[in-house]
């Protein structure tokens, strides 16, 4: 059996009856893809699609990618003091405790305090 070439229109009515979508991500500025070995992968004015079937997503990035390495503690998080404080008094726990609650956290007090309350519970 031959198959034949498809135009542009016909292959997205195909792909728009399987159910299949891929829409351009116009505004995209940086992609960044941090690798376990403690590198990343950065990519600048990328072109981004996203291909989506069945609830899932699929992100095709096309561009130039460097490798950087990520310095430890760069992006450090600065928690305020009274911030530690506020989340100790209503979870009930450590000035510690509190501050590695916030940092795991990213800052959020009120998710730090529900993460702690529900230790407690446990």
């Amino acid at each position: 059996m031959l198959f034949r070439r498809l135009s542009a229109r016909e292959m997205r009515r195909l792909m728009q009856r399987m159910g299949v979508s891929i829409e351009e991500l116009p505004n995209a500025v940086k992609v960044e893809i941090h690798l376990s070995d403690g590198k990343k992968l950065v990519i600048e004015n990328p072109h981004v699609s996203i291909l989506s079937m069945e609830g899932q997503s699929i992100y095709q990035v096309v561009g130039n990618a460097r490798e950087e390495s990520v310095e430890e503690g760069a992006e450090e998080l600065e928690i305020p003091e009274e911030d530690v404080q506020l989340v100790a008094e209503q979870a009930g726990v450590t000035l510690e405790e509190a501050r590695k609650a916030l940092k795991f956290t990213k800052g959020d007090l009120a998710q730090a305090i529900l993460l702690l309350k529900q230790k407690s519970r446990s």
